[in-house]
């Protein structure tokens, strides 16, 4: 059983319909409590949505889901984080670096920060060819330069670069998937990227 986490960041109906579309048996996830590797009906959870990154952050601690994705990760159980579920990875962000005179934390999963793109024509809106690393597993067997859907202002910067699993360039190179044991996390919409995105969330499922 696949879990999906709605924490209220929009409609998550598009990722529900890809699930369906490869037989994959998913719902959402009811409460934190199903988080916890130890007594989990989930073998695996996906963490879709878009919002502010301060926001999501805040509706994670207060609903006591922050902790359990934390441990789940730190199980090192499958997780697929999607657009904001990438970012909210990362220990900060330049969309809400202090809030209140307190500095504001992602889940620190992977060390690095979360960017605002440089240009002027923010966001980045549409289809972006991605570069993908050879050994990647979830991109296994998906073209070079494939196309991908994206709407996002900010982009990922790990600390270690080895963490990248593709990049996408928009007024310059910058991390677009992060891979690390079962962790993974795409800063594109795969449920939103026709047959590619498909093969992608295929690849996840299969491990």
């Amino acid at each position: 059983m696949i879990g999906v986490i709605d924490y209220g960041a929009g409609n998550l109906g598009s990722v529900m319909n890809a699930l369906k579309r490869l037989s994959a048996p998913a719902r959402f996830v009811s409460s934190p409590d199903e988080l916890f590797p130890s007594s989990s009906p989930f073998e695996k959870i996906i963490f879709p949505g878009d919002g502010h990154f301060a926001s999501a952050m805040e509706s994670l601690e207060k609903t006591g889901y922050a902790q359990a994705i934390k441990e789940w990760i730190n199980a090192d159980k499958p997780f697929l984080g999607i657009c904001i579920g990438l970012q909210l990875l990362f220990e900060t962000s330049q969309e809400a670096p202090v809030v209140n005179g307190k500095e504001v934390k992602g889940l620190c999963a992977i060390p690095g920060t979360v960017k605002r793109f440089p240009g002027r024509k923010v966001p980045q809106i549409g289809w972006n060819q991605t570069s993908i690393k050879p050994q990647s597993k979830i991109f296994r067997g998906i073209k070079n330069n494939s196309f991908f859907y994206y709407i996002h202002s900010y982009y990922a910067s790990p600390a270690d670069d080895l963490v990248t699993a593709a990049k996408a360039d928009y007024y310059l190179e910058y991390c677009s998937a992060v891979e690390r044991g079962a962790l993974c996390a795409v800063q594109f919409h795969p449920e939103k990227s026709g047959e590619a995105g498909l093969a992608l969330l295929k690849n996840w499922l299969e491990g």
